[in-house]
């Protein structure tokens, strides 16, 4: 079985890089440690910052893929994502500078009981029945954190794909900053050159590049497709260094999270689990590696034998409060909704084990490359920095 890799949240995870970038950016607050393998100091005397962000870059996928000669010799070490380790949880901490503890988001399904509807949170639409709210009437009513850009005393810039760039999502969590959208990955990194050419501003760039996750989800996390995408990134990255020389410029790039493989027989679908599925008070919310469960009090008793006589080969149980004490989301001071989001019970799965519920009406569809988990595959992703 593999082994629990936990968030370290005090100097080595992606929470702490962001606490690292904001003291350099004149941000005030100090909620966390800095990032031990990189502190304020040395990334403040830079005329620039960039942050690269590849979604689903983990460190082991970096290690395996020989390829990529400029993003392993500029490699500075790696640190673990927050919990869970997912896109909605991850990409709120770089673009917030705040663990899920504080900015309250827990997974790709959420149950909001400010409005009482279970969303896919990044797109803000519901997973069933008619929305309540337009998407971009969600964010006031949803998050109560500002953007980091908010705390900088720094020329702030978004690079983001164009078919998010204005999201509802995107447009509260990059407020203070301006926007940058790209269609390609050249266009991504020309974008990059020529914010980063200024010789006159200081600026901060978050660049985000969703397409290596979309593909090790399709295809896998070793497939042909993903190799290419990276040694691609590698390839531009190469370019960007040499633009970019004598610029004194600190290039940073990281990941929102690994991945795992996951191949179907290893999917515990919740319709094979009837008797478990009829002690739901809802649908399943979370991830496939990470699912959280709401269950009324009297049928605790039942779902709790029910995972540990049927389940047990794939999960570990948790009741959810005792993740949060044990400080699974980051340290207190804790949002107010955070319990209300994980439900009664925690569902983490073991191994490559996933879980699944689909509702009348979804589109079914396969995942072979997963994340949200507490492999390490899933947790650790690579730092790799380099001053120009």
């Amino acid at each position: 079985m593999s082994a629990v890799h936990l968030p370290d949240y005090t100097g080595g995870s992606i929470v702490n890089l962001m606490q690292s970038i904001a003291t350099a950016c004149g941000s005030s607050k100090r909620q966390y440690a800095p990032l031990a393998a990189l502190s304020a100091t040395q990334l403040a005397r830079a005329r620039h910052i960039v942050l690269l962000v590849i979604d689903g870059l983990g460190q082991r996928t970096l290690a395996r893929h020989t390829a990529s000669p400029h993003l392993r010799r500029h490699l500075l070490g790696s640190m673990t994502s927050v919990f869970p380790s997912t896109t909605a949880s991850a990409i709120t901490a770089f673009l917030t500078g705040l663990a899920p503890a504080q900015h309250g988001l827990t997974g790709w399904h959420m149950h909001m009981e400010e409005i009482d509807q279970t969303l896919s949170i990044l797109p803000l639409t519901p997973r069933m029945g008619p929305p309540k709210f337009l998407p971009g009437d969600l964010p006031p009513r949803l998050f109560d954190h500002g953007s980091l850009f908010q705390n900088l005393d720094r020329e702030s810039w978004v690079v983001a794909p164009r078919s998010i760039v204005d999201s509802a999502f995107n447009a509260w969590h990059s407020r203070a900053a301006q926007t940058r959208a790209y269609r390609t990955l050249p266009e991504m990194f020309a974008c990059l050159n020529e914010l980063l050419q200024d010789q006159t501003t200081s600026r901060y760039v978050y660049a985000y590049y969703p397409d290596l996750d979309s593909l090790s989800h399709r295809y896998g996390t070793d497939s042909q497709q993903a190799r290419q995408t990276l040694t691609a990134i590698d390839t531009l990255v190469g370019g960007l260094l040499r633009d970019l020389r004598g610029s004194n410029t600190w290039i940073l790039l990281t990941a929102d999270h690994g991945f795992i493989d996951s191949p179907n027989r290893r999917v515990i679908q919740l319709d094979d689990h009837p008797q478990l599925a009829a002690l739901l008070m809802r649908p399943l919310c979370g991830e496939r590696r990470l699912a959280y469960c709401y269950v009324a009090a009297e049928a605790r008793p039942a779902f709790e034998n029910y995972v540990r006589r049927h389940l047990a080969r794939a999960a570990h149980l948790y009741a959810s409060h005792k993740l949060i004490a044990a400080g699974w989301f980051g340290p207190p001071p804790y949002h107010p909704r955070l319990a209300s989001r994980i439900g009664d019970y925690t569902l983490v799965m073991k191994d490559n084990w996933t879980i699944k519920d689909w509702l009348p009406g979804e589109k079914q569809f396969a995942m072979l490359g997963v994340h949200g988990g507490v492999s390490a595959s899933e947790m650790r992703v690579p730092l790799v920095g380099m001053l120009v």
